[in-house]
């Protein structure tokens, strides 16, 4: 399956129109005083804008795993995410899309859960199963993954990230006309880090931003899924600019993300990209990134997760 795979299928009358992916993804130069004063360039590859539906690392991380499905002659694919879940979202929107049937397992009572992000993916024919947060746990356990299992079924992990999202996500390193010094990205489940490190010229290196706390662990799922990571130089997770923990941001973050778009017109959230940046911008104003260095930041979407935000009265 090509990338004009969602441009060339005809799409079930149930789903809304899906416009064509934006592929390569734009390159966008970043200003701000502060890049002046360290005398450091930034670009952002703007994954956020290769689909509307299927932005960022979502799309990369799930293409060879719809096209697995398709050699296998699979007509469903299941998935587990949070109630705000991205991954959830993009995987709904590409099945409506590709026809292919859905089911996101989501961690939550459903009574206490309806949001844009589940809304939208149930208007793209997904079915959602809820599961308290013990059975949650154990979606990683064969034994309890074992009832949804059948012939028809490809189950892809929490977020897209197994072995086969990282040649999707490694394509991106040859859509940039040069090599940059750093590459800049969030960091969560690992898949996206795995998959840039196995994509990345060796000249190149990358600075991953950990969203979650206490991601020591982080290192080690990236070398599970890209067993070369372990001997591959160049790459480190800064651990210190979580802000709290995964989804959670303080007031000032969110100001400092709020004022960076104002200042530079790049649209942020504060779970990943927001987070990400402010990371950056902190990693700079300590002086680990050197004069002259030129920087590429990933943005790996999510944007659709400030209406959940908003709904929740978080902004």
């Amino acid at each position: 399956m090509t990338d004009d795979a969602l441009k060339d299928e005809g799409a079930p009358s149930v789903c809304n129109p899906i416009d064509p992916l934006q592929l390569p993804s734009p390159l966008h130069r970043i200003h701000h005083p502060l890049l002046t004063a360290h005398g450091v360039t930034l670009w952002c590859k703007r994954d956020d804008l290769i689909h509307p539906s299927l932005s960022g690392n979502k799309w990369r991380k799930l293409k060879y795993h719809l096209q697995q499905a398709r050699a296998q002659g699979k007509t469903h694919i299941l998935s587990f995410g949070g109630a705000y879940s991205n991954h959830i979202h993009a995987l709904a929107a590409a099945g409506c899309r590709l026809g292919l049937r859905t089911t996101g397992i989501i961690r939550g009572e459903a009574a206490s859960v309806s949001n844009a992000t589940l809304s939208a993916a149930r208007g793209w024919g997904m079915d959602l199963v809820f599961v308290d947060r013990q059975n949650y746990r154990r979606r990683q356990d064969p034994a309890w993954l074992a009832q949804f299992e059948d012939a028809d079924t490809l189950i892809v992990p929490e977020g897209g990230s197994s072995p086969l999202a990282l040649p999707g996500v490694a394509e991106l390193v040859d859509e940039l006309p040069f090599s940059p010094d750093l590459w800049v990205l969030p960091c969560a489940s690992g898949g996206t880090l795995a998959g840039l490190i196995a994509g990345k010229r060796e000249r190149e290196r990358i600075l991953a931003i950990a969203v979650i706390k206490g991601g020591t662990q982080l290192r080690d799922e990236v070398c599970r899924l890209h067993p070369g990571a372990a001997t591959t130089e160049g790459w480190r997770i800064a651990l210190d600019h979580h802000d709290g923990g995964y989804a959670r941001f303080s007031p000032a973050l969110w100001q400092w993300v709020q004022a960076f778009c104002a200042e530079t017109g790049l649209p942020l959230e504060p779970i990943y990209s927001g987070k990400a940046m402010w990371g950056l911008f902190r990693e700079l104003e300590a002086g680990h990134i050197p004069r002259g260095s030129e920087v590429v930041f990933l943005h790996t979407g999510g944007l659709q997760g400030l209406a959940g935000l908003r709904e929740q009265g978080r902004l």
